[in-house]
């Protein structure tokens, strides 16, 4: 039986091992992989434009990024697979890679395209990421997978009909595989962010001016709103998911599979 030391400081037992994250140009995926490195893990980083600070980020650390457009069908493969070769294998996957466009006229303004595009970059990048990072994933168990989800897979919005089904079947998938894979030595577990302080609701096309431009107000009013439907009236900052995300990815969390850690400030009312 592992004996765990009495004192204080948690040492998450992640310095050496191998991970992937998706979506790690900016936001949750960047603050995942900024806090993976300082645990001492090599971070293959999966983005598909990058940006000036995971490539600061990377000219001191172990990660390695990787540009990659992960809603083609063979973009997740390239991912793990360059993965694989420059590390050597892997222990960790972290699938965060995600985005939302505000449907603000309605479901019959949705087309085929548009449900095509939500399915396909918050649920069939994971499922193909997954699919491609499992077996050295089981080569290298106990391993380790986290997804980051959503409140709206159990909180439907009509403003946002199509990210919440998509959120809603990726923790599905992630619940059912975890029944699988946990005898095989792979947890997996899932996190459901409420809004974040990233520019998937602050950012110029964000939630939060998309709403504000159709409804001639302000994204600051908007984002105000949203965030005092929160028990503690804020937004979570990124490096709370984050801090999450390492925590469930440690062997300190070794019995916790099958789980979806909810992080959103109280919005959420109901048990």
């Amino acid at each position: 039986m592992r004996q765990y030391p009495e004192e204080s400081v948690m040492d998450l037992n992640l310095s050496g091992k191998v991970a992937v994250v998706t979506g790690a140009g900016k936001g949750i995926g960047l603050a995942i992989t900024r806090s993976l490195a300082a645990e001492g893990v090599s971070v293959i980083a999966g983005a598909r434009n990058g940006s000036d600070e995971l490539s600061e980020l990377a000219s001191r650390s172990t990660v390695h990024p990787v540009l990659v457009d992960l809603t083609t069908p063979y973009g997740p493969t390239r991912l793990v697979e360059d993965a694989t070769r420059t590390f050597g294998g892997l222990d960790i996957l972290v699938n965060n890679v995600g985005a939302v466009r505000p449907r603000l006229d309605g479901f019959l303004a949705l087309t085929d395209d548009d449900w095509d595009w939500a399915l396909t970059i918050n649920f069939l990048a994971a499922v193909r990421t997954t699919r491609a990072a499992l077996p050295y994933l089981l080569d290298r168990a106990p391993a380790t997978i986290v997804t980051v989800s959503s409140v709206n897979a159990f909180l439907p919005d009509p403003a946002v009909i199509d990210y919440s089904a998509a959120k809603g079947a990726l923790t599905n998938f992630c619940k059912s595989l975890s029944k699988e894979l946990g005898p095989q030595g792979v947890r997996v577990n899932t996190v459901s962010p409420g809004p974040v302080e990233t520019d998937l609701w602050l950012g110029d096309d964000g939630v939060a001016a998309t709403v504000a431009r159709a409804k001639d107000g302000h994204p600051e009013e908007v984002a105000k709103r949203a965030a005092a439907e929160a028990s503690t009236g804020r937004f979570t900052h990124p490096q709370e998911v984050a801090d999450l995300v390492l925590l469930l990815a440690s062997d300190r969390a070794g019995n916790v599979t099958g789980t979806d850690v909810l992080i959103d400030g109280g919005l959420v009312k109901t048990l």
